[in-house]
């Protein structure tokens, strides 16, 4: 069997079972995924990193809670780190070594075929079609079949062509197969993507330490992850949190030194509301980029709160010496933590003052349609359908999927003058993979608005839009000065729930693609829509959404 890189702190199980909470090493190096960047010789032309993912389940260990049997990348918990930048070509092939899956005929909204798997580079502006980022690719396993016949294992070739101007910042890479998705990235299946570029220039950050904290949610039973075969069969199972593989690391920072860290929240399930603390005091996380997208200026905060699938830039500076915590609000134990320690830095490290903003500003004097902004609602329909999954988890809003047996989205007849319930209905606005249900020209800039209705504080709607980035604008009801851009927008529930306006431009890819809901069991049971990025059409015409006359196109 493959196995994780040893690294860090050790955490022996008590005699009970219980885990005693992570011991801290400050004299062990912090663990770092190792890394992956393209050779580059002298007047070449676009730099080609060439990686193979091994995709199988292994036996891997998780200093600080044990031996996980899961899916992983190259047998680790993350995968590789892969570093490139703008104009470079990610060349991925992918090995599925994972047994066949069974025989399955139900519902698309039901989990199913967890062996099988794609690859989406969350975050970046690429292409969604062909072998590139495209989500609606399946890399099967081999059939029982071929197992017994001694077939080879199948391989899927993934090839990303990066823009020149492709904002550097950090990304990630997961498997987006619909029905799968949770469980996997629930078992670690998740890796880091850096592009580099002018940020990294600064000299200010150039002589920071750059540190990849990926945080992944392991959900785990007995060393294992359940599979999912009810509603709550992963939301029921414990979270542990590891960063870099290990749960509760330790990082040694000196007074006065700078550390860049890119935390990527590489979850599925949990918001994290991350504070750097210790007893009495709390440290400064100075921000200067979200989601991949550079800030004009840092900004200071002792808060960054990060969605399931979104990432963070900060620079922080060791100040008075002493045990700091990485804490996330509602988890009990640190995620990791850092001894302040050593000689000072003097003169203290510099921040910047300025940075080279990532992506320009949109105007909404640009907008296509003012009066008529496309909408989006979280919405839960609970305890509707025979379980093991009785909710109904529905994207609705301007372009919600129809009601099963209708055409247009509106008709709610039963064709015996009653109404259909829509509440038990299987198909309204849950996933369908042969509808378009928004059709989004190139070229053009639009407003939405976001909103869940979920009336708990507790529950979250995370909104991701594949292949652009979106730019926030205002958040329940008050305008960010400035406004961010983000390519994953927390919803929390609420009396209201949260609401979000955002802009956004559909630039240089045609293409089907989703959007969804980063709550991933969510996803997994239907909280997802399908959108076409096509080529604009003549003045004044608009595309309704609609059916696509055949399921979307994939490639082997």
């Amino acid at each position: 069997m493959l196995k994780a890189l040893p690294a860090a702190a050790v955490l022996m199980a008590a005699s009970d079972g219980i885990l005693a909470r992570p011991a801290f090493a400050a004299a062990a190096p912090f663990p770092q995924p190792v890394v992956r960047s393209p050779r580059r010789g002298p007047g070449a032309g676009r730099a080609v990193l060439d990686q193979t993912l091994d995709v199988r389940f292994t036996e891997t260990s998780v200093p600080g809670y044990g031996t996980v049997t899961t899916r992983t990348y190259n047998g680790t918990i993350p995968g590789p780190t892969l570093r490139v930048r703008g104009g470079d070509t990610l060349r991925l092939t992918q090995v599925n070594g994972l047994p066949p899956n069974p025989p399955y005929s139900g519902s698309h909204n039901r989990p199913h075929r967890a062996n099988s798997f794609n690859l989406h580079t969350h975050g970046m502006h690429v292409s969604p079609s062909g072998r590139a980022d495209n989500v609606l690719r399946e890399f099967a396993p081999r059939t029982a079949e071929e197992v017994e016949a001694g077939a080879d294992e199948p391989e899927y070739l993934t090839v990303i062509e990066i823009p020149a101007d492709h904002p550097a910042g950090t990304y990630w890479y997961h498997p987006h197969a619909h029905g799968a998705t949770a469980e996997q990235i629930g078992g670690g299946m998740a890796g880091v993507i850096v592009v580099e570029g002018d940020v990294d220039e600064v000299p200010e950050i150039a002589a920071a330490a750059d540190l990849v904290v990926c945080v992944n949610e392991l959900r785990l039973r007995d060393g294992a992850v359940p599979e999912f075969t009810a509603d709550n069969s992963l939301t029921g199972a414990p979270s542990t949190f590891t960063v870099n593989g290990e749960v509760n690391p330790g990082l040694v920072l000196r007074p006065g030194e700078v550390q860049r860290w890119r935390l990527v929240a590489a979850t599925g399930f949990t918001t994290l509301e991350l504070r750097l603390v210790d007893e009495d005091v709390e440290m400064t996380m100075h921000q200067i980029a979200r989601d991949g997208v550079t800030f004009a200026v840092p900004v200071a905060a002792g808060t960054v709160q990060l969605a399931p699938g979104s990432r963070a830039d900060v620079l922080v500076r060791g100040g008075e010496a002493g045990t700091y915590e990485l804490r996330a609000q509602g988890v009990f134990d640190p995620l990791m933590t850092v001894e302040v320690a050593g000689e000072a830095v003097d003169p203290p490290m510099e921040l910047p003052t300025a940075l080279p903003q990532g992506k320009p500003f949109l105007d909404e004097d640009d907008i296509v349609n003012p009066d008529g902004d496309r909408t989006v609602v979280f919405h839960v329909d609970p305890g509707v359908f025979d379980r093991p999954y009785p909710n109904a988890y529905r994207i609705l809003g301007s372009h919600p999927t129809p009601a099963a047996g209708t055409t247009d989205g509106g008709t709610t007849d039963d064709g015996d003058g009653g109404g259909v319930d829509l509440t038990r209905d299987p198909a309204y606005g849950m996933f369908d993979p042969e509808y378009v249900n928004h059709t989004l020209e190139l070229g053009a800039v639009e407003r939405w608005t976001l909103r869940t209705d979920d009336t708990q504080p507790v529950f979250h709607h995370p909104f991701h839009l594949h292949t652009n980035h979106v730019l926030v604008t205002h958040r329940n009801g008050e305008r960010l000065d400035p406004p961010v851009w983000q390519d994953t927008v927390d919803l929390a529930g609420g009396r209201p729930g949260d609401t979000v306006t955002f802009l956004v431009r559909y630039e240089d890819f045609t293409g089907r693609t989703v959007l969804h809901c980063h709550q991933l069991q969510h996803e997994d049971l239907g909280m997802m829509q399908l959108v076409e990025y096509v080529e604009p059409r003549r003045p004044g015409r608009r595309a309704a959404p609609g059916r696509t006359g055949g399921t979307a196109p994939g490639g082997g």
